[in-house]
């Protein structure tokens, strides 16, 4: 790490950030960022609802940031993922961990009981539904990696993983706004603003 005032400057000033993510209507598009602005204000639009339990929201608020800083070093949004999914862990626990045995929890069973259980759909996800992809696939475990293979792959250093995966943070929002919308619906009955 450099302390080169020079370096920083730098930092702020660089190419366009292109990144693979789910565009409107092609599910294996890019975005193109010109200024740190533009990716700030894009990362920003990504945020979980202002109802959900506080300790799901600032391990997701930690993701964000994550991702907001791989502006500056790109290798960011990768540890940007590893927060998104292990916020995305948390609330599945939250949420659906009591009905699991303990001896049978793990991220994966969750993700399944999210969909067999919960009766989560793709036409449920914004994401997906935005982008005319799907991917159910990766919460059950029949299209590889699924979301608990790339935790785990994150988690223990996979020599690999060089490359976002793209929309990993939107499609973890839309799962935890997803797995909370009855909490959320109860918050809105009571007045409390999203």
């Amino acid at each position: 790490m450099t302390s080169d005032p020079a370096d920083v400057v730098a930092a702020f000033e660089r190419e366009p950030l292109l990144l693979p993510w789910p565009a409107d209507g092609n599910a294996g598009g890019f975005l193109q960022f010109d200024t740190g602005a533009q990716w700030r204000d894009f990362i920003a639009g990504l945020g979980i609802d202002a109802r959900i339990p506080d300790i799901v929201r600032i391990k997701f608020d930690r993701a964000q940031r994550l991702y907001l800083f791989g502006w500056i070093d790109f290798g960011l949004i990768k540890a940007g993922e590893l927060a998104a999914l292990i916020a995305l862990e948390l609330a599945l626990m939250d949420r659906y961990g009591h009905a699991i045995p303990k001896r049978k929890r793990s991220f994966a069973t969750l993700l399944l009981h999210m969909v067999q259980v919960d009766g989560l759909t793709e036409a449920q996800v914004p994401m997906w539904v935005r982008c005319g992809g799907g991917g159910i696939g990766q919460l059950t475990g029949d299209n590889h990696p699924s979301l608990a293979e790339r935790r785990n792959l994150l988690a223990h250093g996979d020599p690999f993983d060089g490359f976002p995966t793209g929309g990993l943070l939107e499609l973890v929002r839309d799962l935890i706004n997803y797995a909370y919308r009855s909490y959320i619906a109860e918050a809105a009955a009571l007045g409390r603003p999203g």
